[in-house]
């Protein structure tokens, strides 16, 4: 039996939390696998890892995972990293019934440095962010990339365009996508004419993923859409972000619904004609691209990054310049002027989102695992 801890610093329900999720359950189904999660905060995860059936278990201490954020001040970067130390004695008591540690996150990983030398086991990195300074900035970017390569006996990574940004030596590393849980192909509409067609962005309302660029891209267009689903809540400290996208929203009198945050976004994917990808830094995989293509959306994504990896243009979606708007207003008016093209697109896209089923991910991690542990 190998026994497989998780370690996350965040219970909030954004993307790598539950891709972590869907991966842990899949674990579990590979016999002579027992996989467990362990956070150091309470949040909707915990329930949800819980109602899984997955073991979890909840670390309270000394620890705000709004701390250490990108932009923090020396000051409060000092105190969280002193924080995670001492969380990962704490975790390290905890580790000591399994056999391997599983750092979910950069600041799981500061907290396993500690975990796993006192549980006396092989420390994975799962690294669900690019390590590049287009997003952390210079420095820190060179710090997490040396103490990868100082502590980590593997890395678990969520795409070729992160593992490219990593300094991993001659340790073991592989590639292993976000599965998704695709499930049975539900019924669904045909496609729309142009002026009826409904366009969703689905992710966390943040500066980064673009959504201020959509609405200025829909601006713009030569036919408008029917409706805009904005899909998708505010974390970490990100709640201005909306106000200010419901402002542009209704200065450009542009007809958008701003769900909040949902727990399943699947109706709203299979409502929508259209599903946009608009991050403007390039992203580490992009799983919603996968589950609209599984909903049989047109899809329309923004590279470099992990969608280029998913999307091969013009076969099963189209792809932009991420932060281009003229690209990307030109791509919205090619597919919404063309309802048969974005029939093409969707039915090709529903094919190769089976490429990406989280059973395959599971395998790939369960051998992955395996050979770290007795190599």
């Amino acid at each position: 039996m190998t026994r497989v801890l998780f370690l996350a610093h965040t219970a909030a329900p954004s993307g790598a939390e539950l891709a972590t999720m869907r991966l842990v359950s899949a674990l579990a189904a590979i016999p002579g696998f027992e996989p467990s999660v362990i956070y150091t905060e309470d949040g909707p995860m915990v329930e949800r890892m819980r109602a899984r059936g997955v073991e979890t278990r909840v670390l309270r201490g000394a620890f705000d995972s709004r701390a250490m954020t990108i932009g923090s001040g020396p000051v409060r970067l000092l105190a969280g990293f002193v924080a995670l130390l001492r969380l990962g004695w704490s975790v390290g008591g905890s580790a000591r019934q399994s056999d391997v540690l599983v750092a979910e996150s950069t600041k799981a990983l500061v907290m396993g440095v500690v975990a796993a030398r006192r549980a006396r086991i092989p420390l994975v990195w799962q690294v669900h962010d690019r390590i590049a300074a287009d997003y952390f900035g210079r420095l820190p970017t060179f710090v997490i990339r040396s103490l990868g390569r100082l502590v980590a006996h593997g890395y678990l990574a969520n795409s070729e365009a992160t593992l490219a940004t990593l300094s991993t030596g001659h340790k073991p590393a592989v590639v292993a996508y976000p599965g998704v849980e695709l499930g049975e192909e539900l019924p669904r509409a045909t496609q729309r004419a142009p002026e009826d067609a409904v366009v969703a962005v689905v992710g966390r309302l943040s500066p980064w993923k673009g959504q201020d660029l959509l609405l200025r891209a829909l601006s713009e267009t030569k036919v408008a859409p029917r409706e805009v689903f904005l899909v998708g809540g505010t974390f970490f400290d990100e709640e201005p972000y909306r106000a200010e996208l419901e402002r542009l929203a209704a200065e450009l009198a542009l007809p958008v619904k701003f769900t909040g945050h949902v727990d399943d976004p699947g109706p709203y994917l299979r409502a929508a004609d259209v599903l946009v990808h608009c991050s403007v830094l390039p992203e580490p995989f992009g799983q919603v691209v996968v589950e609209g293509m599984h909903a049989g959306c047109a899809v329309l994504a923004s590279g470099p990054g992990g969608p280029e990896e998913i999307v091969d243009d013009g076969v099963n979606g189209l792809l932009v310049t991420g932060g281009d708007q003229q690209q990307l207003t030109a791509a919205l008016d090619t597919l919404l002027e063309d309802p048969d093209l974005r029939t093409r697109l969707a039915a090709a896209g529903r094919v190769r989102a089976a490429d990406f089923a989280i059973g395959a991910t599971a395998r790939t991690v369960a051998a992955f695992l395996e050979h770290l542990r007795h190599g």
